[in-house]
């Protein structure tokens, strides 16, 4: 019996997919884009709505510097109807993590969801990267699913 295909969902079903890239950045450029959150913002802001992805809110933390010495970290997430951008940066390790992710619930956002990775990864010019891609969601079949108590 020959599987559907990977887009579609089986008769009777639902399906929810999606594209989650989960990145740690190392060695990146300091500068502003580690240690400002009004900088950082502006990046992801106009990187999620230039790729066409729906900007619904964000919100965003600047960090004190842990000893003082240091400029502190910033921390982020842009909320999008596809689903949502979070960053988070260590000017003092010159590093940042970063997760993005949409649902293909109603077009298929995984090529947005690329790009708005490769212009953040060339904005913090990381000099090593760990990147995991996740395809979220499975297909459900309503026929099997069974309400408990």
């Amino acid at each position: 019996m020959q599987s559907p295909p990977a887009d579609l969902c089986l008769e009777g079903g639902i399906t929810v997919k999606g594209l989650h890239i989960i990145a740690d950045l190392y060695n990146c450029k300091p500068g502003e884009l580690l240690a400002s959150s009004a900088k950082l913002r502006e990046l992801c802001v106009k990187a999620c709505t230039d790729e066409g992805l729906t900007v619904l809110g964000d919100h965003f933390y600047q960090f004190s510097g842990a000893d003082g010495t240091q400029d502190g970290g910033a921390t982020g997430a842009v909320v999008l109807a596809e689903s949502h951008l979070a960053i988070h940066t260590w000017p003092e390790r010159d590093g940042a993590t970063l997760d993005v992710y949409v649902c293909n619930f109603t077009a298929d956002n995984t090529g947005k969801a690329e790009a708005v990775y490769a212009t953040l990864i060339a904005a913090l010019k990381p000099g090593d990267v760990l990147v995991e891609r996740i395809t979220r969601g499975k297909d459900l079949p309503l026929k099997r699913r069974v309400a408990n108590g």
